[in-house]
């Protein structure tokens, strides 16, 4: 016979970033993210500085986003 446990809550899946839909790993999520190891920006849609200051955990930080500064994400705006 065998015992199988149900948990009383359903399982979530966070390993898509809640911004853009683009997949980010567990590390990730859990390094970046927010308390419940979500990601709320992810490498492919904010910047290296932005997320290391909090943004991929919901904090607004002080570095402009490449979404509403151009050239901000690697490199000069596209003319």
């Amino acid at each position: 016979m065998v015992c199988v446990t149900i948990a009383p809550w359903p399982a979530v899946d966070h390993s898509t970033c809640d911004h853009c839909g683009a997949h980010v790993t567990d590390r990730f999520r859990r390094v970046f993210g927010d308390d419940q190891d979500r990601a709320h920006r992810c490498g492919d849609c904010d910047s290296y500085a932005r997320l290391t200051r909090g943004s991929a955990a919901g904090v607004d930080v002080p570095v402009p986003d490449p979404e509403t500064s151009p050239g901000r994400h690697g490199g000069e705006a596209d003319a």
